[in-house]
């Protein structure tokens, strides 16, 4: 039964708990971009103004994510969770104060110094899960992701109607800070007790950052491109409906496509390369434009891309885990939240000109183009990034070949 893997999965000593808390850290994190747009929306600024400050924080967490999962592998959790959750909790209860200049700025602070909560859980979830059951704890965990993306902005938007910024942020400061104090009590491994004599030594980027981890980065941040892109066109559409009122409830079966996708992909027998599943997402988003009437109907069109969502995803964190030693794997973690945001980043003006130009049925179409292209151009690396995965698994001490 499909359901067996995740017994199995869940009766590991401390996968159930880092799963549950990792659920809760990251609502918080997930409700910083909607509780920033407001606050400056509620000043009386434009978008404009609201989009420079996003940037600003999504070019700090770009360059921070992996420079905090080095300091994790070179100094342990808890050294970079004091500090990046001190600067939240500075961050985020002088923010509402802080003039508009001086906010972006800020921003880009608070980026470069953003809780790593999604990469930690990944990267310790890696080392608390044996080889031959990481698909479904990634899985798991990326079915997790969705629904603290699905919590974090409706508590940004109700919180900010119901109390105001000054007060959201407050509650976000609360959050961030409990989430990092959670953590850094609950200590879970960066490294299984195998690994652990592995990765005493420094281990060369070298080693690891070899064209193949490139290539399945870039593929990763196509497949956020298509995200991001099919989100965006997806509000169009409905907006241009005139049913602007159902656009949460059009964004969030969507989402609930991808939480019954990743749930069932985690209890296959077997997975499948990150560029069949991404590649694949792209192909059905090509089409879906071309899909006339209600609205509804371009909702139910989604539904073959959709359900690929959390399994391409959560497959190149599986590939990463695999294909990197663990003495590097929370540098490797942050470089893949990097590629993550990249993707979303730079979907979002990309995806609006062509909207704005063409319409939401061309901005689906090259959304799943660019997914198709990248993984075209990475299927030449794959071959032997497989093969270079193997051998570090082989190296490491304990573990078993896949």
């Amino acid at each position: 039964m499909a359901i067996e893997p995740y017994r199995r999965l869940l009766a590991l000593p401390g996968v159930r708990t880092l799963l549950i808390v990792g659920l809760i850290a990251r609502i918080p994190s997930t409700a910083v971009g909607l509780t920033l747009t407001l606050h400056i929306r509620g000043l009386g600024m434009g978008w404009f103004e609201a989009g420079a400050v996003g940037t600003a924080t999504t070019v700090g967490m770009a360059v921070g994510s992996p420079l905090a999962g080095r300091f994790v592998d070179r100094y342990g959790l808890r050294p970079v969770l004091s500090v990046t959750g001190a600067a939240q909790l500075a961050f985020w209860v002088s923010a509402w104060a802080l003039p508009y200049p001086v906010l972006v700025v800020a921003s880009v602070v608070a980026g470069l110094l953003a809780l790593p909560v999604f990469s930690v859980i990944r990267q310790c979830l890696a080392a608390m899960v044996p080889v031959e059951q990481r698909r479904t704890g990634f899985s798991l965990d990326s079915v997790l992701v969705e629904l603290s993306y699905m919590s974090g902005p409706a508590f940004a938007a109700a919180g900010t109607a119901m109390l105001g910024s000054t007060w959201t942020m407050c509650l976000v400061a609360a959050g961030l800070t409990g989430s990092a104090v959670t953590l850094i009590l609950l200590n879970p491994p960066t490294r299984s007790a195998e690994e652990k004599e592995e990765a005493v030594e420094k281990v060369p980027r070298g080693r690891w950052l070899t064209p193949g981890l490139v290539a399945l980065l870039g593929t990763t941040s196509a497949a956020t491109f298509i995200l991001t892109a099919s989100e965006l066109s997806l509000v169009a559409e409905v907006e241009r409906a005139g049913d602007t009122a159902w656009i949460g409830l059009a964004i969030g079966v969507w989402c609930f496509y991808s939480l019954v996708g990743g749930f069932v992909y985690g209890g296959l027998p077997r997975g499948f390369s990150p560029l069949v599943l991404i590649g694949g997402m792209g192909l059905l988003t090509v089409p879906v434009g071309l899909v006339g009437g209600h609205w509804w109907w371009l909702v139910l069109a989604l539904v073959p891309a959709g359900v690929l969502c959390a399994p391409g995803l959560s497959s190149t964190v599986e590939a990463v885990s695999r294909w990197v030693p663990a003495g590097a794997r929370g540098e490797a973690m942050g470089l893949h939240g990097t590629a993550l945001l990249i993707g979303g980043a730079v979907a979002s003006p990309v995806a609006g000109a062509i909207i704005d130009s063409a319409g939401p049925g061309w901005a689906f179409a090259v959304a799943g183009l660019v997914g198709v292209v990248m993984v075209l151009i990475a299927l030449p690396f794959w071959r032997k990034a497989e093969q270079r995965g193997r051998a570090v698994q082989e190296d490491a001490k304990g573990f078993q070949t896949v």
